[in-house]
């Protein structure tokens, strides 16, 4: 690999450890996957990122000018145990070179702090590790005002690694997201409402490497389905833009009337859940699909404990995943909030429990028998054939054409309000009227508004502002609202 120049930044990607202790075959074929989702993630950003393989890491060369883009998608890339942001330099195989150069970079680093040194090295040298440590340490010590040495508890830790005649000068170090490449562990169905446990168990199944697709069962009409799309499309392009996957949509609400005629209020909840998982296994049946994956929590509602989970499970044949099955409500919370999904969930309006009425918690198998018979299960079929299947990637297109929102460019033309809905705190500048109202307060905020007014909403791709301005639209009747593209 090429000496980087000023204008370009070289990151050390380190393996999941997982990856490492597999056999050869099996490890090679695990870094050849994760180099192919990096070629390509990275290619959309510029013609230039270089991207090499090792046995045990992988290197990225990228330009400066795309370096946050390119930190953000190697930090949210499954397979990456540690991210580190390295200088590069070539030719350096002797320590009177080594340390003159490592400390010429660190100098500021360590000025007026205590520091270590340690150093990895790989090839054929005439000193070791050690010695490199040592060699370093002391030239530093002597030329760069270091308040001195701690092997224990430094204020610095400086890293190099000397890989033959390479020398790499570690200047970050990031947490990478773990996990195994998305390609390497098959594909699942995950049935997405949109809320915290869904949202958290996708994420925790594309982290693990699966390919992940969702299957949303729509039982509040299409503002509803654009919310949980929006979810969807969230988690696809931040953790698992390396494949494409599905988005289906399957109409509930026939089957939803099927159960209030034929199920006893106290089994209702246990009977959607049923008739979900038998939806859930045709579609993926259909899709050659193996296993679905579920947030089902031991105990969070009357229909999972465990008698009702394993009432539910007796519909399907697939492999169940349930990755929330042990973890609390808060923990749950936790990590939505870490992957950025607490704000969509939290404005994710709830439907699967509105139906059970004095829920049973310790179901019967014999009882439940004698409710699945009275279904009339020609409606889930149906309900199953009515279903759409769209591509992750498709979803913007796809709630724009269903009612095309109009996008303005040029803000002198018409008096308009721009609400800028990215979290950021500051508004984007504007020659008219700009207010602030993130997109997670954007359902309750909007209505408090002047509907005289003519809005245009705001984020920074023209993605998030182009599905809310649908969904205000679709379902609070709001026509007043578009989109605004610089």
């Amino acid at each position: 690999m090429e000496t980087p120049s000023v204008n370009t930044q070289k990151f050390i990607l380190k393996l999941f450890p997982e990856i490492m202790v597999k056999g050869s075959s099996a490890k090679r074929q695990m870094v050849g996957q994760l180099y192919n989702n990096l070629i390509k993630l990275l290619k959309i950003y510029s013609p230039e990122i270089k991207v090499k393989k090792f046995s045990d890491k992988i290197e990225v060369v990228t330009p400066t000018d795309v370096l946050t883009e390119v930190r953000q998608t190697l930090l949210h890339t499954p397979g990456i145990e540690q991210v580190l942001e390295a200088l590069q330099f070539d030719g350096m195989d002797e320590l009177s070179d080594i340390k003159v150069k490592v400390a010429e970079v660190m100098a500021k680093e360590v000025e007026g702090k205590t520091f270590v040194i340690r150093a990895k090295r790989t090839g054929t040298h005439s000193f070791n590790s050690t010695e490199m440590e040592q060699t370093v340490g002391g030239y530093m010590l002597a030329h760069c005002n270091a308040k001195g040495v701690d092997l224990h508890q430094p204020e610095v830790t400086v890293r190099i690694e000397l890989i033959n005649k390479q020398l790499n000068i570690i200047t970050t170090k990031h947490a990478g997201l773990g996990g195994f490449p998305i390609g390497t562990q098959g594909d699942i169905l995950s049935l997405m409402s949109g809320g915290f446990d869904s949202t958290v168990a996708s994420y925790l199944t594309m982290k693990r490497g699966i390919k992940t697709h969702f299957i949303f069962f729509n039982l509040g009409g299409i503002a509803h389905e654009i919310g949980v799309k929006q979810v969807a499309f969230y988690l696809w392009s931040k953790y698992g833009a390396s494949h494409r996957v599905s988005f289906i949509s399957v109409p509930f609400d026939k089957v939803i009337e099927e159960i209030f005629r034929s199920t006893h209020e106290t089994y209702m909840g246990v009977t959607l859940k049923r008739l979900m998982l038998m939806a859930a296994e045709k579609i993926a049946d259909s899709m050659e699909i193996d296993a679905l994956v579920t947030g089902e929590s031991v105990a969070q509602v009357s229909s999972q404990t465990l008698r009702n989970l394993a009432l539910i499970d007796q519909v399907s044949n697939k492999l169940i995943l349930r990755p929330l099955a042990t973890m609390n409500k808060p923990d749950i919370i936790n990590i939505a909030n870490e992957i950025g999904t607490r704000r969509f969930a939290e404005n994710m309006p709830e439907y699967c429990g509105v139906i059970s009425k004095n829920p049973i918690v310790h179901g019967s198998y014999k009882r439940m028998e004698k409710e699945a018979k009275r279904f009339n299960y020609t409606v889930l079929d149906k309900a199953v054939e009515d279903s759409v299947k769209i591509y992750v990637d498709e979803i913007i297109d796809d709630v724009s054409n269903a009612a095309p929102i109009e996008v303005i460019h040029d803000l002198t033309k018409g008096e308009y309000v721009v609400i800028d809905i990215r979290a950021e705190e500051e508004c984007i500048a504007t020659p008219c009227k700009c207010i602030k109202i993130p997109f997670y307060k954007l359902k309750t905020e909007f209505k408090k508004l002047p509907q005289d007014k003519e809005y245009l909403l705001y984020c920074e791709k023209g993605i998030m502002s182009q599905l809310h301005a649908q969904y205000l639209r679709d379902s609070e009747s709001r026509e007043n609202v578009r989109v605004y593209r610089p």
